[in-house]
């Protein structure tokens, strides 16, 4: 099919012949599913999904349901020390499912951080861009969160099912980015269906095993099986372009465990649902009409659930996991859920005991000044979205692809600090270095046509007309390298060192190209220009100048939205 766009070809061996397909049951399938029907997202609807007879507790008129009777107040009062200050913990599931909302409380500060489990943040051979600092010297963080389908624990496999899959490759089954803008005023979500195919890079695993990139399209999910959550980094930044900065990932016991200690979140239905088939397929989620408080399995199976939502699609799924984050977001800013301590100890307990982090985030002090920088965004500014995608054809009938234009469109808004809301940012422009360039006469460039898509060969011509441009501009050590057509989807300018920094911003202002796109880089020996799929036409580099729009494709949801009700599919209602 044509379209697939935000990816560049890279060569290489085929996929280590071991991993699983997404057809396992993960996240959102039932055991009953063809494998072409389960690429198609399933809903982890496992055995282990139990049916809750009367849809769990109904809200009261005016009032949230109680999830555990009154919670007695300690009078007891923690010492101000700075360390217990540090382990005033607003547990890591604030910065995974809640995007952050503070707590308090004094824990066993060695105890939790022994209960982290750490692994390197991105196992790909690419250098990731630097984040540009904004006049005020503030950056943005990215933080990618990851839904692993493993059945490597009792616990995993008694929620999971599938039998067969059990100490199988786990698969990267839910894959959210959470973009906090360098001024901390806004906040934006993306979330990849699990079933998107792209390009997988090379990755070397932690015991060295090397997983040579794809020569074909693989599965996004199957990136955890690639030697580990640092694969699904570099698979991101193979297709986005945005710099990840940290990554948590988080397995089916570790939301169960989390949503019991925080203790419900409200999540609506707009007729009853019954989440099971007479083919088995579906989640087990049962719930009446309307609003109802979702705590442990029950939370689980609201989070994993496809078959009953929309079209029974992976999108229908992304939306209510989209409801559940905003609704548990805006619960815990009431301040009404982490009040007392066993409650507190037991999340911290759970929540350091579920996630695996990246290296940078091994510490409880670190995990919680994380927290701290995502308090700072008020509900009102947190957008959740999905990448824009279109269905494939052929072989891939079922699966997804990004879609083209909407897709670039989004991941450049994230790249470039846009916020998704369309509300005007508080931040300052990223400022050009103070280092000057060298006369534009005397700056060699070599451009390159990178214009290839996965659809579309290079645009004829392409590289000639961009150095003709620069030529035209005074860059009169300007060349074309004829020779690398490989595809990119995004115009670049490398430089390999911070003394061309300069110089590579002067070719960028000359062509109109974002200083976000001019990057350092070990790949290469000088100024290096790529033109990308992004300006195959000829004329002026089509920059949105900071005015572009969410595409609608994307499907965004106000972090204030509390009328939102997912839509129940006719088949699975009761």
């Amino acid at each position: 099919m044509g379209g697939p766009v935000g990816r560049s070809s890279t060569p290489g061996g085929r996929t280590r012949s071991r991993v699983r397909g997404a057809d396992r049951l993960g996240w959102d399938e039932s055991p009953d599913e063809s494998p072409q029907e389960g690429a198609r997202q399933g809903d982890g609807d496992g055995p282990g999904g139990r049916e809750t007879s009367g849809g769990g507790r109904r809200a009261a008129p005016g009032r949230p349901a109680n999830a555990g009777g009154a919670r007695a107040r300690s009078s007891r009062r923690a010492p101000k020390s700075a360390k217990r200050r540090v382990v005033r913990w607003s547990a890591c599931v604030l910065a995974l499912l809640i995007l952050g909302t503070g707590g308090a409380g004094y824990l066993y500060y060695e105890h939790l951080n022994g209960n982290i489990k750490k692994e390197d943040l991105t196992l790909g051979d690419k250098q990731m861009a630097d984040h540009k600092a904004n006049s005020a010297g503030q950056t943005p963080l990215n933080i990618l969160l990851i839904g692993s389908d493993a059945r490597d624990s009792k616990a995993n496999q008694k929620l999971g099912g599938a039998k067969e899959t059990f100490g199988a490759p786990p698969l990267a089954d839910v894959q959210m980015l959470l973009h906090i803008s360098a001024d901390r005023s806004n906040l934006s979500v993306i979330s990849m269906p699990r079933d998107t195919m792209l390009k997988m890079p090379k990755c070397t695993a932690p015991d060295g095993e090397v997983f040579p990139a794809s020569t074909g399209d693989v599965q996004t999910n199957e990136s955890l099986g690639r030697g580990g959550p640092g694969c699904t980094v570099a698979t991101w930044y193979e297709l986005t372009g945005i710099r990840i900065d940290h990554f948590m990932m988080i397995d089916f016991a570790g939301v169960v465990s989390m949503a019991d200690a925080i203790g419900g979140v409200p999540v609506c239905v707009d007729a009853n649902i019954n989440s099971r088939g007479r083919d088995g397929k579906g989640s087990g989620l049962k719930l009446e009409k309307g609003t109802t408080y979702v705590k442990g399995e029950q939370a689980l199976q609201w989070l994993r659930t496809r078959y009953g939502f929309e079209d029974n699609t992976d999108l229908g799924r992304a939306k209510a996991q989209h409801q559940y984050m905003n609704a548990m977001v805006r619960e815990l800013r009431k301040g009404t859920k982490l009040t007392d301590p066993a409650k507190l100890m037991n999340l911290a307990e759970a929540a350091t005991e579920a996630l695996t982090v990246d290296k940078g985030l091994d510490t409880v002090k670190k995990l919680y000044d994380l927290a701290e920088e995502f308090k700072k965004v008020p509900t009102k500014r947190i957008t959740m979205s999905t990448m824009p995608n279109v269905y494939g054809t052929g072989a891939n009938n079922g699966r997804v692809y990004p879609k083209a234009g909407d897709a670039e469109q989004l991941f450049r808004m994230v790249r470039d600090d846009v916020p998704l809301d369309g509300k005007a940012s508080k931040r300052k422009k990223p400022e050009a270095t103070k280092d000057p360039s060298a006369p534009v006469g005397e700056i060699s460039v070599a451009v390159r046509n990178g214009t290839a898509t996965d659809a579309l060969g290079p645009a004829a011509g392409r590289a000639g007309h961009v150095a003709d441009a620069l030529k035209d501009a005074g860059f009169a050590k300007t060349t074309v390298d004829p020779g690398n057509v490989t595809g990119v989807a995004r115009t670049s300018i490398l430089y390999p060192s911070a003394d061309l920094e300069g110089d590579a911003q002067a070719v960028a202002k000359a062509l109109g190209v974002p200083l976000s796109q001019v990057k350092k880089s070990t790949e290469v020996s000088g100024i290096s220009l790529a033109v990308g799929a992004d300006w195959r036409d000829e004329g002026a580099f089509p920059v949105s100048k900071g005015k572009e729009k969410t595409p609608e494709s994307a499907g965004a949801l106000n972090g204030d939205d509390d009328k939102a009700c997912m839509k129940v599919n006719p088949n699975y209602t009761w």
